[in-house]
């Protein structure tokens, strides 16, 4: 079996349990070299993933807005994380699936953060039912996979867009969450995002790490086309606060830095 099938039968999986396991197996078989990185068939149009009954899908402007003084609204939080960890599992393994002909690294990088948002995941979710509640009690949006949808021509601009602006931005968001739960004393939730957050630094890192291995290959300035493609498809999500220092280690260069904090400002 090659990464690509095993990429899909990850994607296509709609049953919760089902999708994990096979997660985690997947990545477990592509981080050997004993799995082809070649297959006779391109990948399938794009389409939504597998996915359960619930949680149901809303506009972001239709979810409501809840305090972080409740239990309801704690729980309303970690469901929110949840659901954004169970896209990126998804996500992961589109990257892996959508885009032939790279290096064999390419598909292990995938493998692997696939393989860390799917214990991101199972962390949370069980959180969840610490809270007394599951992955599906509360609406969720999908913005996350509509953006995949946008770049899944291109892996230069999937690589601009997902990794390097919608994941970046859980770079930017977490610490504030962070600091919110441990003033109402929620130490519990605060370990797992703490982890969750030094991780995903590595993820962002893969997505820049790609991105400029791809305008290599394409022969384009790796800082204007980013600039570019942001200013195309994500300009609001341009707002502070920014991470700085995680975005230092997730690959941004201080330009660019400073050209988000001008353009944010602008």
């Amino acid at each position: 079996m090659d990464v690509f099938a095993l990429a899909q039968a990850c994607i296509a999986a709609a049953d919760v349990e089902d999708k994990l396991a096979r997660s985690v197996d997947a990545a477990a078989r592509i981080a050997g070299d004993d799995v082809a990185i070649e297959s006779r068939y391109g990948p399938a149009p794009m389409a939504q993933p597998g996915r359960p009954p619930r949680p149901r899908l809303v506009h972001p402007r239709e979810l409501p807005q809840r305090g972080l003084g409740s239990a309801e609204g704690r729980a309303a939080l970690v469901h929110a994380v949840a659901h954004i960890e169970f896209n990126a599992i998804d996500l992961a393994w589109d990257a892996v699936y959508r885009f032939r002909g790279m290096p064999r690294e390419y598909y292990r990088d995938w493998a692997r953060v696939a393989a860390d948002e799917t214990r991101h995941f199972r962390m949370l979710s069980a959180r969840l039912a610490e809270m007394g509640h599951a992955y599906g009690d509360f609406d969720a949006h999908n913005g996350l996979w509509e953006m995949a949808v946008k770049t899944s021509n291109s892996c230069l601009e999937r690589m601009a867009l997902v990794p390097r602006v919608l994941e970046a931005r859980g770079l930017d968001v977490t610490p504030g969450m962070i600091a919110r739960l441990r003033e109402v004393g929620d130490t519990r939730t605060v370990d797992i995002l703490e982890v969750i957050l030094r991780e995903e630094v590595a993820h962002v890192a893969s997505g820049s790490r790609w991105f400029s291995w791809c305008c290599e290959r394409e022969g384009v300035d790796a800082q204007a086309t980013f600039e570019r493609l942001v200013a195309q498809h994500a300009r609001a999500a341009l707002k502070p606060p920014f991470n700085e220092s995680a975005r230092r280690a997730a690959g941004f260069s201080e330009h660019e830095i400073n050209r988000l904090m001008a353009e944010s400002a602008a």
